[in-house]
């Protein structure tokens, strides 16, 4: 019980730590409904749920679909104001299927745990069975590969065009394992060096603040149009297109961003 209260503990400090580092919006998900529900009861009583709320407002996705999209409305109204936000979700859920994040809605990410499936489920027991009767493909390999890709999708939310920046950061040390750590996409993988792994959390916050900094310098105009397209030379990339496409907040390339696994 002791060690359980211990990373409960120790996972409220990384997000009260990462929120007074970090400006605007951060996104943190957790692996079920009821394991959110069971640490932020905790955190409650420790009082971390107080000091979160003095540097930035906190809101919860629930399972009721409209409470949820009222939150995710007033945390882009607390990113926009300055006030910045941290929106508490689940892997697997609603914000994590479909919702992006994008510019200061979301600076960084931060996922608790690893979001294996339910594994007493009859439906993903018999999933499981075909894939090993028919592919030969073993239990675990699947569920470790379901994990990690649903791990990327969540983490994922905050890169959403080729000029946004942001920090994810894995928050289980279960990460830093090899048979975990190389079944992430490479678009993640490259940013995650072995400096990278096994951080402790002022070596982690660190890092964060640094990139920060970086990221707060005026941006390079000229070396920003070195990399991005006019719209003439997608036209002549896309021939049959009649319509003219302006460059907006599309696209699936990203720029700097650091991947931090604590």
């Amino acid at each position: 019980v002791s060690t359980l209260l211990y990373m409960v503990q120790f996972e409220g400090a990384i997000l009260v730590d990462i929120c007074s580092a970090i400006p605007d919006g951060i996104v943190a998900f957790f692996t079920s409904y009821s394991y959110m529900e069971t640490i932020l009861s905790e955190w409650d009583n420790m009082g971390l749920l107080q000091q979160l709320t003095k540097t930035k407002l906190v809101f919860i996705e629930t399972k009721d679909v409209v409470e949820t999209t009222l939150a995710l409305d007033n945390y882009r109204r607390a990113c926009d104001s300055g006030r910045g936000a941290v929106f508490l979700s689940v892997a697997r859920g609603k914000v994590s299927e479909g919702i992006n994040f994008d510019r200061h809605y979301g600076r960084a990410v931060i996922m608790f745990g690893v979001p294996f499936q339910y594994t007493l489920s009859h439906v993903l027991r018999a999933r499981l069975e075909y894939l090993q009767t028919h592919y030969q493909i073993r239990e675990q390999d699947f569920l470790n590969f379901d994990a990690l890709r649903q791990a990327a999708q969540c983490v994922g939310r905050v890169i959403r065009s080729k000029t946004d920046h942001g920090l994810m950061i894995f928050a289980d040390c279960r990460y830093s394992r090899h048979d975990k750590r190389s079944k992430l996409p490479k678009w993640i993988l490259q940013f995650l060096a072995e400096s990278m792994l096994n951080l402790s959390t002022d070596m982690a916050l660190g890092h964060i603040k640094q990139f920060v900094r970086l990221m707060g310098q005026p941006v390079d105009q000229k070396a920003l149009q070195s990399v991005l397209l006019t719209i003439e030379e997608v036209e002549k990339m896309n021939p049959q297109q009649l319509e003219r496409v302006v460059a907006g907040d599309g696209g699936a390339m990203l720029t700097e961003m650091p991947v931090t696994s604590v």
